[in-house]
């Protein structure tokens, strides 16, 4: 009674299975990796392939999208690879009597009685299995890292290892497809996304031990505050590793294409360490600025005791004239320097005789020497009389 049945099933499934397919890519998301072929059973309400999904029949039309590479699996593994975008008819499968070539070979008798032969001793079924498969070569991007523990970062700014906390994306491209399918995606599997946690845990595992590498190598050049901004020097510096995500072209036949730090954040110890050294080293300024203020200050009651001491001379209309205050800067005069200007300048007093606007100005001067303290009220009228000639 078996055998009976099984003929009969051998005979069903070899008619159900004459009818050529067409097959394209399932859906793909922004994290598939790989997604299955899909058979169209129907069009516009017409049609009624329901044949066993694991045949393929001679004359099948496989549509290959964009960036993507369509796999034929049998079952001794890969048997055909297309990569190039298209309609492609294939010619491997099982002979059919829809397939003119098919027909002409064997004949409409041969084939149906051939095949079920064949599936009699296999209870009805096909030895044949056939599937398809698509792999996507776009950009998988948006694949989210973080560590779950502090990274030290030898920031030479600070001087010290820097506890840090890196979060951001990265992208991945499929590179060589066929290594992805038999070095990446488990066996036996046509649907694979990193959206699976075991394929995502894998990759950014991998990825954060290369992250801290590559961020460390940086470290001599930059500060822990710049590396969102190297993100290109990060992936070059990943991309050359020799291990971990550098070893991914060559173990999973995938590449890093891009990454992304959106927040870096310090731990607690870290950034108490930070804290401090601001605070010190904003001390330090405050210091070296008031200290400067008070040798300048210092200096200027040195010139001034100076004048006090020994007076302006009598050239001291046009020393004032020839502008004094640049000679008493505290920076790069003294009381002996203001004395030799004002020396120089006797000569030039015996030869001219200042004019009204000369001497006004001159006793604007000495005002504000007075006002500023440098000249006593009696060295002013001294002075005053000496300008005006009284």
């Amino acid at each position: 009674m078996g055998i009976i049945d099984a003929a009969f099933d051998s005979i069903g499934g070899v008619f159900s299975d004459q009818w050529k397919d067409v097959i394209t890519a399932g859906h793909f998301n922004e994290h598939t990796l790989v997604t299955p072929g899909v058979r169209r059973n129907s069009q516009n309400g017409r049609g009624g392939n329901y044949g066993a999904e694991d045949i393929l029949s001679n004359g099948s039309i496989i549509y290959v999208p964009e960036n993507t590479a369509a796999f034929v699996f049998s079952q001794a593994g890969i048997e055909q690879v297309i990569t190039t975008p298209g309609g492609y008819e294939y010619r491997n499968g099982q002979a059919t009597v829809f397939d003119e070539k098919d027909r002409a070979e064997g004949g409409l008798g041969r084939i149906f009685v051939q095949q079920a032969a064949e599936r009699i001793g296999f209870g009805g079924m096909s030895p044949d299995s056939k599937r398809v498969a698509f792999v996507n070569l776009r950009e998988l991007r948006g694949i989210r890292f973080g560590t779950h523990g502090p990274l030290a970062y030898n920031d030479l700014y600070y001087g010290a290892d820097l506890e840090i906390y890196a979060y951001g994306m990265m992208s991945v491209r499929v590179c060589d497809p066929t290594l992805a399918i038999r070095n990446f995606v488990p066996a036996n599997c046509s649907s694979y996304s990193l959206d699976d946690s075991r394929a995502r845990h894998q990759l950014t595992g991998e990825f954060l031990t290369s992250f801290v590498a590559a961020a460390n190598a940086l470290s001599s050049t930059y500060r822990v505050s710049q590396l969102p901004s190297q993100t290109v020097a990060l992936g070059e510096k990943i991309r050359e590793g020799s291990d971990n995500a550098g070893t991914w072209p060559t173990r999973f036949g995938l590449e890093l294409v891009s990454v992304a730090i959106e927040n870096i954040e310090f731990s607690e110890q870290s950034r108490e360490l930070v804290r401090q050294f601001s605070e010190k080293r904003m001390g330090v300024r405050a210091y070296e600025d008031v200290s400067q203020r008070a040798a300048d200050i210092s200096a200027q009651q040195l010139i001034a005791q100076g004048v006090r001491d020994n007076g302006l001379g009598d050239g001291g209309a046009m020393v004032f004239g020839m502008n004094l205050a640049g000679s008493l800067d505290p920076r790069n005069a003294s009381v002996v320097g203001a004395a030799s200007a004002a020396e120089g300048a006797q000569s030039k007093v015996e030869q001219d005789k200042p004019s009204i606007d000369s001497q006004v100005e001159t006793l604007k001067k000495l005002k504000e020497l007075l006002d500023a303290g440098i000249l006593t009220q009696d060295e002013f009228d001294a002075k005053k009389r000496q300008v005006l000639g009284l």
